[in-house]
């Protein structure tokens, strides 16, 4: 299936709608110029067409298996892998003094939303590695940074994250996975772990996994966690691969898409392992790795929806049905350009969202500014839900515009649905970051929700300037009653914020897209006017419906019973 990795509507979105300038104008990302960025993203794009593309269906056709304890990766995984870790790619973002490029985050978020259009199965496994080079970055001694962090981001090593156990899923602070001391600095770890991804491979010297697991005397709940390192094989004194550790694959999970990436149940017997960070500090350290999964997990599912989104484009403008003007193609039926149309405004949307997210975060780093991390810190739960979320629903759209042939698994639109419907649930689902949203998000008093309101009616009364007064008074009416809604929703109790958290999250999203949209018009073409105005009239409007069902309340809800619910 053709794909072209979108290096011109990223470079657009950048210079345009998220903001990036303002990165590459500060002193620590001075080197990120145009000419720079231009050269990454066109890099990175031939990587993405030529060598990971092709492998999509060869992951899905030829998924990983597990072979007398020996994980198999499907054929051309482990070059494509080498092609990822020889270009760089996985420490674009990591510190130089470790071996890594040392630039932008909003870089590296362009580049995962570009590898995972091409082959997300495969793009999983640089990811988890650079969730954990964070992690080690912030958390770890300087022996374990010196030791792990150059061979996490050469890729001779790759790194994964162990949360989850049979009996505790999202309730990460059940978990009973335990760690003893050894007496010599280093712990024995004992038990299991479900849903690893890419917990194991043929194609690299090592495999580092990062493993929550309990002290003897630790209290109970996610404040008696700690963190520790537990590698495939024992590195030694050179840092070269010693004898194996303790640990071993039991099975891989059938899944419903993604093949191509092993994700494993693991079984710890006694492996040997070292403390990550504090003691009993083992969430904060494990969380450094989630935020970075969170916002990269967004960006999965936006390069899926840009994947499928051309696909449908091309079939749609090939298969010819029914009685229509212009090219007799179905992309001349209105309902067909109004899905497409859809796919297009929608991953456009999310698209900006995750690298105003990326931008906020390089701003942090190189000013220490506060008001940059809270930025940051709200926009995460909802490039991530609404990253994925979108993915989702433009995959399905993808089948529906491709009719009975997107049912036929040939056509490669259903792989689309099948590998991206997992990035709702995964790195905490989207029902988790709508609450971590009007939870923790929304404790300073809506401070951050109303700074980035403020940008919105601010570009609003630009475009209006600039002769967009419909489009922009559309998006100022919409900003100004979320903005009533957040100052409601801030002064509610917990239960009141939970029952209004999946709606709010969807609202917010709804008006940061009409806002990208908004600046999309005023600094593009005809084309990009178009698509805002789509995007204003026919979604924006949904914001509307939702701030209602946010303003419900939590009464009725929760007076549904589990009768009322039974058949």
């Amino acid at each position: 299936m053709p794909y072209a990795a979108p290096v011109s509507e990223i470079r657009f979105l950048l210079d345009h709608v998220a903001g990036f300038p303002t990165v590459s104008a500060t002193d620590r990302f001075a080197e990120a110029s145009g000419e720079t960025v231009e050269a990454i993203l066109t890099e990175a794009g031939k990587l993405c067409d030529e060598v990971l593309a092709p492998l999509q269906r060869k992951g899905d056709t030829d998924p990983a298996r597990l072979e007398n304890g020996v994980v198999r990766t499907p054929e051309g995984f482990g070059d494509g892998f080498r092609a990822i870790a020889e270009g760089g790619w996985i420490g674009l973002a990591a510190p130089e003094r470790y071996g890594g490029m040392a630039l932008p985050q909003t870089l590296a978020v362009a580049v995962n939303d570009m590898m995972s259009g091409a082959c997300l199965a495969l793009e999983l496994n640089p990811l988890m590695s650079q969730g954990q080079i964070e992690a080690l970055e912030h958390h770890a001694s300087d022996e374990m940074k010196a030791l792990y962090i150059p061979k996490l981001i050469s890729g001779e090593w790759c790194g994964t994250m162990n949360l989850t156990e049979p009996q505790a899923g999202s309730d990460v602070g059940a978990l009973a996975t335990r760690a003893e001391p050894n007496g010599d600095g280093t712990y024995a770890v004992t038990g299991q772990k479900i849903y690893i991804t890419w917990a194991d491979n043929d194609f690299s010297a090592n495999v580092c996994h990062l493993v929550l697991a309990r002290l003897p005397d630790a209290v109970p709940g996610t404040k008696g966690i700690s963190l520790f390192m537990v590698p495939k094989f024992l590195p030694e004194a050179d840092g070269s691969p010693g004898a194996r550790n303790a640990l071993r694959v039991v099975s891989l999970e059938h899944k419903l898409g993604l093949h191509g990436s092993p994700t494993a149940v693991m079984s710890y017997e006694g492996a040997t392992g070292w403390l990550v960070g504090e003691p009993n500090g083992g969430m904060a350290a494990m969380f450094t790795m989630m935020n970075n999964a969170r916002l990269g997990v967004g960006v999965q599912g936006i390069g899926v929806a840009e994947a499928a989104t051309q696909a449908a484009l091309a079939y749609a403008m090939e298969r010819r049905q029914g009685r229509v003007g212009g090219s007799g193609t179905i992309v001349e039926h209105a309902d067909v350009r109004r899905m497409l149309a859809t796919m297009r405004a929608e991953t456009f949307a999310a698209r900006a969202i995750a690298l105003m997210c990326g931008v906020a975060i390089d701003l942090h780093t190189a000013t220490g500014e506060a008001q940059h991390a809270a930025r940051a810190a709200f926009l995460t739960p909802i490039a991530k839900a609404f990253g994925t979320e979108t993915g989702i629903d433009v995959a399905n759209l993808g089948v529906q515009v491709h009719g009975g042939m997107g049912f036929i698994e040939e056509t490669g639109a259903a792989q689309f649905l099948r590998d991206v419907r997992v990035t709702a649930i995964y790195e905490g689902t989207n029902g988790i970051q709508a609450l971590d949203l009007v939870g923790r998000k929304l404790a300073d008093g809506g401070e951050a929700a109303l700074r980035l309101l403020d940008e919105v009616e601010a570009g609003a009364e630009a475009a209006k300037a600039d002769g967009l007064t419909e489009l922009a008074e559309a998006v100022w009416d919409a900003a100004e009653t979320l903005r009533e809604t957040t100052e409601w929703l801030v002064a509610q109790p917990p239960a009141e914020r939970g029952a209004a958290a999946v709606p709010y999250l969807k609202a917010f999203a709804r008006v940061l897209g009409g806002h990208a949209h908004l600046a999309a018009a005023r600094a593009g073409d005809a084309r990009r006017q178009r698509l805002a105005a789509f995007y204003i009239a026919r979604l924006l409007p949904e914001h509307a419906g939702l701030l209602r069902h946010v303003r419900a309340g939590a009464e009725a809800l929760m007076a549904i019973t589990a009768d009322d619910l039974a058949a």
